[in-house]
């Protein structure tokens, strides 16, 4: 199987220097996009389910999915959710499999959010979940607000704070306020990167940059050498899709078949997942053999299940087909238990 906790996957990145990519998911199709975009590139890949979304889409029944899509992906996958709020979603999402969580208690003071996020952690670690909590204040929305956000140095998480936090809590990856913004950017983004290197010093683990859409290429890499090992990208997918939409719309003025829409949106998001594999360092790095092949095991299951056929490059028909069976799969094994 390739799905696969989170905290392997950063591990890996910290010590060979990249960063792992983190995309939402709201549908099929962008499930398909990211996944496709990773088997292509051959990285490592985490997909996110935010709480923020579930009003777009059911965490319970998108789950079993994502999970079986991963078991057949040739590539490590971990589940994640993103930005869970309380301690109710993460149950949740533990019952659900996922393989890893974002406790997000930013909005609490520091004595507040160890506490909460210390025991989040023990219960987790528990079940083998990996977790990823947030200190600082990252501000913005999921949902892109046109005039974009700026951000707030007065918010950055503080190097002394950060290293008490996670000696306190033991949380395996660290979201850290540090200039950058959820959806889009008022302004030209400025990463403290000073502040950014203080804290991978006095916190020696993964640190996560929440807000990627609109960080320069040169930021990502440099903000990579510092010690960020992952990278959540959602509002860049999102523009991407609408504008591929709009554009078909635009040449076909009179179409109304909507799967060709949802192909449109799946294109857009693809193709920003795949560049931004580029940039953060992932893309390749399941090359075999790999430190990451001991973790993962995708490629060897994958030639014991096809032993019968020859190797062969995975063809987009070959991994929609592949996805949408898991799809189905998933569905009957949910409606069956309801």
């Amino acid at each position: 199987m390739a799905l696969v906790t989170m905290k392997e996957m950063l591990e890996d990145a910290k010590r060979r220097r990249y960063a792992v990519g983190a995309f939402n998911v709201l549908n099929i199709e962008s499930l398909q996009g990211i996944l496709e975009a990773a088997v292509e590139l051959k990285s490592p890949v985490i997909v996110n389910i935010a709480e923020v979304h579930f009003k777009y889409v059911d965490m319970e029944a998108m789950a079993p999915v994502v999970q079986r899509a991963a078991q057949l992906a040739p590539v490590p996958v971990a589940l994640h959710l993103d930005h869970g709020l309380s301690l109710q979603t993460i149950v949740r999402a533990i019952r659900c499999g996922f393989t890893s969580v974002m406790f997000d208690g930013s909005m609490y003071p520091l004595e507040e959010n160890i506490r909460l996020t210390k025991q989040i952690v023990e219960i987790c670690h528990s079940v083998g979940v990996t977790v990823e909590a947030e200190l600082g204040y990252v501000p913005g929305t999921e949902s892109p607000r046109p005039n974009g956000t700026e951000a707030q140095p007065e918010f950055f998480t503080d190097p002394e704070e950060a290293e008490r936090f996670v000696k306190e809590t033991g949380v395996d990856a660290l979201a850290v306020a540090v200039g950058t913004v959820h959806g889009l950017y008022k302004g030209e983004p400025k990463i403290d990167f000073d502040r950014l290197a203080e804290i991978a010093r006095r916190t020696n683990i993964p640190l996560v940059l929440h807000g990627g859409s609109g960080i320069s290429d040169e930021d990502f890499k440099r903000a990579i050498e510092l010690g960020v090992c992952k990278v959540n990208v959602y509002t860049q997918m999102s523009i991407e899709a609408v504008n591929r939409i709009k554009r078909r719309l635009e040449r076909e003025p009179e179409l109304i078949n909507f799967p060709e829409l949802l192909l449109e949106a799946k294109a857009g998001i693809k193709d920003v997942v795949k560049r931004q594999m580029e940039v953060f360092g992932s893309a390749g790095k399941c090359e075999s053999p790999s430190p990451l092949c001991n973790m993962c095991r995708a490629c060897r299951l994958g030639r014991l299940r096809d032993r019968e056929e020859a190797p062969q490059p995975a063809s987009d028909e070959r991994l929609i087909e592949v996805i949408s069976k898991a799809i189905a799969s998933a569905l009957r094994e949910w409606s069956h238990g309801d």
